[in-house]
């Protein structure tokens, strides 16, 4: 059996491995359209590859995906994070978890996770073509023809056929798969940073508010987590996790919306009256620069006490009810406007793809094309951040790698 993967990323190399030990006869070949293998997994989680998330159970791991939630729960009961930790720490790769529950190999660098696969595929010997971009795929009989880019590059068949191409930025770069009669839900950015202009929160950056509650007004999409505040705007887990939520309803908007601030970590405002009068109660003579609530850095309560017109040097004992009420709004309800998203370092990740409503989930192959399947973020699958994308990339790929 001859077995084609398209695409030498993640899922690519995860699928043509696991086809060759579930298919140990068969010929497969990695084709690759760049010079370069794996370029996304080089640059996860900065460098350190945050290959999966080490959160407890099937129902928690699929929450954090916005699109194809409900297919990964079925497909997790298959191969899910405790699986992947499993495979990569048996090859070789020990891991460590982090508080936040996301998995990096010891060595804190993900050329650990390159080396493995390299060397999973040249003890399969799997072979890898790279400058082979496949520009078309032709139903033949039973087989699958594929037209690469080049006259010096001849079609080839096969007799099955795993496309793992990854995110597309641009709809046009699916019109190939598209002629297959594959439904395609319009790409667009997840997982980026918010541009706030011309605001004077830019001038505290580098500082991390490491719980806080975000939310877009007027609208049900919220997060929670760590906040950096960048030159250019805000960043962190709770904006990235924000920015993956309401990806297509922010593109909509031209990324133009106002967010909600919570600095506090706490729901309920009243809660944080009583404990700001509490402090006043305890310290009345103390100044408001001295005496920080919610671990706040000197930096970041200035700016607050500031921004509402309190001034630094008054005492706690003398704010009066008009100022714990604008402190209270400053804390819980900060107000800053959103006007454009930056990419996320080099790992972009795309909302949109081939729609689920084209796949057999179970298999993961094609509704339109039979002996042609589907793995990874080509799907119209993606997750927060903190090693969920990679997840679904080793999930997908295991089931498609069965070749059912």
């Amino acid at each position: 059996m001859h077995i084609a993967i398209i695409g030498g990323g993640a899922a690519g190399f995860f699928a043509a491995i696991n086809v060759k030990r579930n298919h140990p006869a068969s010929t497969v070949i990695i084709f690759e359209k760049s010079q370069h293998l794996l370029a996304k997994v080089k640059v996860s989680g900065g460098g350190r590859c945050n290959l999966t998330n080490n959160c407890t159970g099937i129902k928690e791991l699929s929450a954090a995906y916005p699109r194809g939630r409900n297919a990964l729960k079925k497909a997790f009961r298959r191969f899910d994070n405790q699986q992947a930790i499993h495979w990569f720490e048996s090859r070789g790769v020990p891991l460590v978890t982090q508080e936040d529950n996301c998995v990096f190999p010891v060595s804190q660098n993900s050329q650990s996770i390159i080396d493995c696969f390299l060397e999973q595929a040249a003890k399969a010997k799997i072979k890898i073509e790279l400058r082979m971009g496949v520009k078309a795929i032709t139903p033949i009989d039973t087989k699958l023809q594929l037209d690469f880019v080049g006259k010096e590059n001849p079609a080839r068949i096969f007799d099955k056929v795993i496309v793992a191409t990854g995110g597309s930025p641009k709809r046009e770069n699916l019109l190939w798969l598209e002629k297959l009669k594959h439904q395609i839900e319009p790409p667009v950015p997840s997982l980026f940073s918010f541009k706030i202009a011309d605001d004077p929160i830019t001038e505290l950056m580098g500082i991390v508010v490491e719980n806080s509650l975000v939310s877009i007004q007027g609208t049900k999409y919220r997060s929670a987590g760590p906040l950096l505040i960048t030159h250019w705007g805000m960043s962190g887990p709770a904006i990235l996790k924000l920015s993956s939520l309401a990806a297509r309803w922010l593109s909509e908007e031209n990324y133009h919306c106002n967010i909600l601030v919570n600095w506090t970590n706490q729901r309920n405002q009243d809660e944080v009256l009583t404990q700001l009068h509490n402090m006043a109660t305890a310290h009345p003579k103390k100044q408001l620069a001295n005496l920080r609530p919610y671990s706040l850095t000197d930096r970041m309560w200035s700016y607050l006490l500031d921004k509402i017109n309190l001034s630094t040097g008054k005492p706690w004992g003398e704010i009066g009810k008009t100022g714990f009420n604008r402190l209270v709004n400053v804390l819980t309800n900060d107000i800053y406007t959103v006007k454009g998203q930056t990419q996320f370092r080099d790992e972009f990740v795309t909302c949109g793809g081939i729609s689920l409503n084209s796949i057999d989930v179970n298999t993961m192959q094609s509704k339109t094309c039979k002996n042609l399947y589907f793995a990874g973020e080509i799907m119209d699958i993606d997750g927060i951040t903190g090693g969920y994308n990679l997840q679904a990339a080793w999930t997908t790929a295991f089931i498609a790698a069965q070749l059912d």
